[in-house]
């Protein structure tokens, strides 16, 4: 049995990733209030494994959840691509005619704002996790009160469910880091099919330094599939980049490493793991 801590309550998306990525194993689910609480879940237990998310298709990049990578220092064991589709649920014997305040997550009331557009005089109301609001308006009995939510959400808290499919962009995919303690990766991880990495770097304020560390890993044939840049706190101007690309040749992507080292201050490595397929739906 794999122990699974993630961010958000029982149904949410975090949920059902682990579930997916695991999906060869029986998941026990451990839900935290932060993504800081993965970490400390793990460090409790040194056997749990952590899923958190890093990037959407359309909401962007989890700032944060770099530098919480970088900061505790565990390695990522393997990632995997969700597809978002969010639901409208609320109390049985509701229709949504009823509702007059629409809870969830922020990130997802954005993520359907065409659809509640179609409902005039209704409340959008931020919430902490989609999952958790669906949870408050069983627990509280809440009529006039819809939740955005998974279905399976939906399903778990016994709501009835108003609409699904209700986000604007059907390519709304979430990607998620899974990761732990080294034995708990070497447990995970497949060393055959291992074909991506996550770095982070520091470059020195000169004219250049980036198209520079660019070429070496062009000249090995490292194919970059995404560089986000963040900046150092204390040190003005200054930045520290996270970079995630793909590899065929093991051999090479270690060389290039060594190439660059030359060029930059610092370097990290978070994780080499096998690429996340995105669902064709």
């Amino acid at each position: 049995m794999k122990r699974v801590a993630i961010q958000g309550g029982l149904g949410a998306y975090h949920g059902i990733a682990a579930e997916k990525f695991f999906s060869n194993e029986e998941v026990e689910i451990i839900p935290c209030v932060t993504f800081r609480d993965i970490f400390k879940a793990i460090e409790k237990d040194s056997n749990v494994v952590g899923i958190m998310a890093i990037e959407n298709t359309i909401a962007g990049s989890l700032l944060p959840n770099y530098e919480l990578l970088k900061e505790f220092k565990l390695p990522i064991a393997g990632e995997y691509k969700l597809r978002i589709s969010h639901c409208l649920a609320a109390l049985p014997g509701q229709t949504i005619h009823d509702i007059r305040e629409i809870q969830s997550h922020p990130i997802a009331l954005m993520q359907c704002k065409d659809f509640l557009n179609t409902i005039p005089g209704v409340k959008a109301v931020e919430h902490e996790d989609t999952a958790l609001a669906a949870r408050d308006i069983e627990v509280g009995k809440l009529k006039n009160q819809a939740a955005i939510c998974s279905t399976r959400a939906a399903e778990l808290y016994n709501l009835n469910i108003l609409a699904t499919g209700i986000e604007t962009n059907k390519r709304n995919f979430t990607r998620f880091l899974i990761f732990g303690n080294e034995w708990v990766v070497d447990e995970i991880q497949k060393n055959d099919l291992i074909n991506k990495a996550s770095i982070v770097f520091t470059l020195p304020h000169s004219e250049g330094s980036l198209s520079k560390v660019l070429s070496v890993f062009s000249f090995y044939d490292i194919n970059l599939t995404k560089i986000q840049s963040l900046p150092i706190i204390g040190r003005e101007w200054e930045y520290q980049f996270y970079v995630d690309f793909k590899f065929s040749d093991h051999e090479r992507y270690k060389q290039s490493l060594v190439a660059i080292k030359p060029l930059i201050k610092e370097l990290e490595t978070l994780g080499e793991y096998a690429e996340g397929l995105t669902p064709v739906e």
